[in-house]
């Protein structure tokens, strides 16, 4: 089965969630931004959430289904339509051989996720087929996707029997898709996102009354931000006494703040050293919301305990399993596996 690119888009690239274990060499993580909605739309076609699948971001992307395949769309709504028709999202959708998918426009978020029965197809590299655009590794070629692509799902998936091909049946699971509950999702929405953070390592380097902004005042993303960090504009944050740090590990969600006081939150593709000081961390329950924010959105930070954000780690894992239960249900309900 295959997918023609027809229009790239701003950024479309294949990830997986990230290769992991090469820290120690300077390679970053990568992968999916939003890893609850890549993991969601994985699993609403039959796959294993670590299975490779589009990660588009804002508008202008189109495709042609040189097959007919199960196909499902989660994270950001930027209006997906198919042949003049809304396709409805957070749920599994067959597209015949010959259709289109085309996003329009932002609604809420920035980040959409495609998946495709069986997976999206690429070459490994050390075990990931996540595109890592700074490396020029991964996905196709290491680079976005553009015009003339052509992708390949690994095979036909759980739901690919030849039975799928008929008219009917093609119609059977649209209708039966169009009627699924929406999933439970984070929050993507325009405007003054709460962002709940633990305190960095150099917290206490900073002046009381910078900290008291940080809380206090919001920060808007700047044009400049992109998959490795969001840049910030708001208050400057400035350290009770000027001073170099060694560079240290950091993390997806760490909030560094460098020289010009206006800090950055460290995303996928972020480097695997920061010597910057590192006032906060975004807790990894709320790296989703923070992963669909688009230039001029505004972000507010509140502390939490590291226990309360273990808390909402362990929340946010058992919703997923039970939806994932609740996927696994239905599937086998209109497919019969």
């Amino acid at each position: 089965m295959s997918i023609e690119v027809l229009k790239p888009g701003l950024l479309v690239t294949v990830q997986d969630l990230g290769r992991t274990g090469y820290g120690k060499y300077g390679l970053g993580r990568s992968g999916a931004m939003d890893g609850f909605a890549h993991r969601v739309a994985n699993w609403l076609v039959g796959n294993a959430e670590s299975e490779a699948a589009l990660e588009v971001t804002w508008s202008g992307f189109s495709v042609r289904f040189r097959q007919s395949m199960l196909v499902s769309i989660t994270g950001a709504d930027l209006s997906p339509e198919s042949g003049g028709t809304p396709v409805p999202m957070w749920r599994p959708v067959w597209f015949r051989q010959g259709s289109e998918l085309a996003f329009k426009r932002p609604v809420s978020g920035c980040r959409a996720y495609v998946a495709v029965a069986g997976g999206v197809d690429s070459p490994q590299v050390l075990g990931s087929r996540s595109s890592h655009l700074r490396a020029g590794i991964g996905g196709l070629n290491g680079r976005a996707l553009q015009a003339g692509d052509v992708l390949h799902n690994k095979d036909s998936g759980r739901f690919g029997s030849p039975a799928a091909s008929s008219r009917d049946f093609a119609e059977h699971v649209f209708f039966r898709a169009a009627r699924w509950s929406t999933a439970p999702r984070p929050g993507y929405i325009r405007g003054n996102q709460a962002v709940r953070v633990t305190r960095g390592r150099q917290y206490d380097d900073f002046r009381a009354a910078d900290l008291r902004r940080f809380f206090e005042d919001s920060y808007r993303v700047k044009p400049e931000s992109d998959r490795m960090g969001y840049r910030l504009s708001g208050p400057r944050l400035e350290l009770r006494t000027p001073r170099e740090y060694l560079s240290e590990g950091v993390a997806d969600g760490t909030v560094q703040v460098p020289a010009d006081g206006q800090p950055i939150i460290l995303m996928a593709d972020r480097q695997t050293l920061g010597g910057y000081p590192k006032i906060a961390q975004v807790v990894s329950a709320d790296l989703p919301k923070v992963a669909q924010l688009s230039p001029g959105d505004a972000i507010r930070f509140r502390e939490v305990s590291l226990d309360e954000a273990e808390q909402l780690y362990l929340a946010r894992e058992r919703g997923l399993r039970r939806l994932k239960t609740m996927i696994d249900v239905r599937l086998e309900g209109m497919f019969g596996c």
